[in-house]
């Protein structure tokens, strides 16, 4: 696959030729005029090239044409100047019987001593197969982010349905403890509503807290709050984002300490204020609702332990966080802190 060409010197000698020839990745080595002085077996078998007429013949003229590629040929031609090298060059090698396939190309002037003879030598990677499954994992991808924003929106619409129908058969019933636990209901219902519509507009595996506890407040507030001018949720949250998963239950907590101050902080037409404020450093970070209403009563009157607070506890538990409250006098602090 090597002889050398009239005129030339012995440069590329019987050694570069054998080394050109047993390389296990497709290699050329061409002169100033892109004219193949050697080829390894790997490219004549790679590009059904016949070995016999491959030395001397032109690249542009290589298996009928193929490798005539302007960009390619100035590209060489600057290399062969000592202009540039050509580093990972990616193009297309049209198939007359199939789609192009996808070359990575690498191209070096060969310093050998002689400034009168110019040598390249051209390894030349076939990349179809992984750009194809890139391609393909990519498209994949794509495909499972949009079934999951249909996903999130059918659950979103379904949530907000049984909503409905709890909040119907609350005003429907007529045990005040059963309206009660109904419309307990229809606000956690709400909430995951909440998580779903905030999640459905962001990345699969990152949330953005602060636009996402906002929007959850809003709802609970438009929901439970008569009167705005009597009791605000005020939400103060740093830029950090989380997982979809941490977002949710971060939104669950929030939801269950939100409710149960709106329900027994501010009694009769007590004014007041309900801070939710998140803030993280590193690993650490910590979540607070904070209220200004009355406390919660100790001794013989503190209430026992409702299903609220066992859901706060095993959300707590999920995160790897604990719960610490604490009575501000007046008012309450609950906090969700990881360590």
């Amino acid at each position: 696959m090597f002889k050398n060409e009239p005129g030339r010197p012995e440069a590329p000698n019987g050694l570069a030729a054998a080394l050109v020839a047993s390389s296990d990745v497709p290699l050329l080595l061409l002169d100033d005029n892109l004219t193949v002085i050697a080829a390894s077996r790997s490219f004549c078998a790679a590009y059904r090239v016949d070995p016999g007429t491959l030395s001397g013949s032109a690249l542009a003229m290589i298996a009928g044409g193929q490798w005539a590629v302007p960009q390619l040929r100035a590209l060489l031609r600057a290399t062969a100047a000592g202009n540039a090298d050509i580093e990972a060059y990616e193009m297309e090698l049209a198939q007359p019987d199939g789609d192009p396939r996808k070359l990575v190309l690498t191209a070096r002037r060969l310093d050998h001593g002689d400034v009168d003879h110019v040598y390249l030598t051209l390894s030349i990677a076939d990349v179809t197969d992984t750009r194809r499954a890139v391609k393909a994992k990519d498209d994949l991808i794509r495909e499972k982010a949009v079934l999951l924003q249909e996903l999130q929106h059918r659950v979103a619409n379904s949530l907000q349905i049984v909503a409905s129908v709890l909040l119907l058969s609350a005003r429907r019933v007529q045990s005040e403890e059963s309206r009660v636990h109904l419309r307990d209901a229809h606000q956690r219902v709400m909430s995951v509503a909440a998580v779903q519509r905030q999640l459905a507009v962001s990345t699969a595996s990152d949330v953005k807290i602060a636009s996402y506890m906002r929007d959850l407040c809003d709802s609970l507030g438009a929901s439970m709050i008569g009167d705005h001018d009597r009791i605000s949720i005020v939400v103060t949250v740093d830029d950090s984002t989380a997982t979809a998963d941490v977002a949710v239950s971060m939104g669950l907590i929030v939801t269950e300490l939100v409710i149960n101050a709106l329900k027994h902080a501010f009694p009769g037409l007590r004014h007041g204020i309900i801070k939710v404020s998140y803030e993280s450093m590193g690993n650490a970070w910590a979540l607070s609702v904070v209220d200004d209403g009355v406390g919660v009563p100790s001794g013989k009157n503190a209430p026992k332990p409702g299903l609220g607070t066992s859901i706060i506890e095993a959300l707590a538990n999920q995160l790897r966080a604990k719960v610490e409250t604490a009575d501000l006098n007046p008012g309450t602090r609950v906090s969700i802190i990881h360590a």
